[in-house]
């Protein structure tokens, strides 16, 4: 890749929440950054830290503790005032579309309430702008004063893309935008999101469970364990040859579709549980199911280093 201007850069994120005497570590000490126009992959079980982490960058949560710059500004110490106009940059698309749309009001309304925070249109231009809008993702402008129960899940999810789109914001946060489609749509709704970042030069974080489809979409790829990120690289680097262990195995469990090789490759199936976020263990978070601990593994946290060119891990394999 190009080395264009960097959009977002995280620096030491923290996202600690506190639940009765103890505390949960939901993301600890990331960071990364995202170029202006690519798509980054977060890949990761259930509770590792996903989701978290795209909230606490567009400050939906307050972070515990580091920073995240927008054009080479801090947003962490900016007032409601300098915050809601940065929202104008900076929007989401939620995971769950029957949940994420709020089903009193009717699809203009949803759309067009962006516009009214932002001051954006009124009138006829914002019944103009609103049409424009499900156009654009492929619904009938005609449809506008409808409700959102009367639309399948892949059309709320498009009106949850064109919420996000309304402000012409320049970095979406894809929060799993298709974990709960149907596989036929789902496909739908990632091409859609392909040809809007194509058309208006858009920048994602797409988070997601499945590997494959984050190979397709991603040009780099981020991956998180136990709120820690082990790897980050550039998406056919990380697919051919990962080199956390934890990576290994998470992409041991994508099924290969020619039988032969499915047949003779060999999975790495890891033991025991995910530790609890509010107990995880010592040193490296991964040790206790790592088939290649050492007895370091739990006695440090291991380095978040530069391995190869544009490679990231933090293993002590590589120390």
């Amino acid at each position: 890749m190009d080395n264009r201007d960097t959009l977002i850069e995280v620096r030491n994120l923290k996202k600690f929440f506190t639940i009765g005497d103890n505390t949960l570590k939901a993301v600890n000490d990331i960071s990364f950054e995202i170029k202006r126009g690519e798509t980054l992959g977060v890949v990761g079980e259930s509770g590792c830290g996903k989701s978290t982490a795209g909230r606490t960058l567009l400050r939906l949560y307050d972070a515990t503790e580091g920073d995240v710059l927008f054009e080479g500004k801090s947003i962490m110490n900016l007032n409601n005032q300098e915050m809601k106009a940065m929202r104008r940059n900076m929007q989401m698309i939620f995971q769950d579309p029957y949940a994420s749309l709020n089903p009193r009001m009717t699809v203009g309304d949803i759309i067009g309430e962006a516009l009214d925070i932002h001051n954006l249109a009124s009138g006829q231009k914002r019944k103009e702008r609103i049409q424009e809008l499900l156009s654009l993702v492929s619904l009938n402008p005609e449809h506008m004063n409808r409700f959102p129960h009367e639309f399948s899940g892949g059309q709320r999810q498009r009106i949850g893309i064109a919420r996000a789109l309304a402000v012409e914001p320049k970095f979406i946060v894809c929060d799993e935008p298709i974990s709960a489609l149907d596989v036929s749509v789902q496909a739908q709704v990632v091409n859609l999101l392909e040809q809007l970042q194509e058309k208006m030069g858009l920048t994602y974080m797409f988070i997601a469970h499945d590997l494959s489809m984050v190979k397709y979409i991603s040009d780099r790829v981020a991956v998180m364990y136990l709120g820690k990120m082990v790897e980050l690289a550039e998406s056919d680097a990380l697919y051919e040859k990962p080199l956390h262990p934890y990576t290994q195995a998470l992409l041991s469990a994508i099924p290969i579709p020619d039988p032969e090789i499915e047949r003779n490759r060999e999975r790495i199936v890891l033991q025991g549980d995910v530790p609890s976020p509010m107990n995880p263990p010592s040193g490296c978070h991964f040790r206790t199911r790592c088939p290649k601990a050492m007895p370091e593994c739990a006695a440090s946290v291991p380095q978040w280093k530069e391995i190869e060119p544009g490679h990231f891990a933090a293993c002590h394999l590589y120390n």
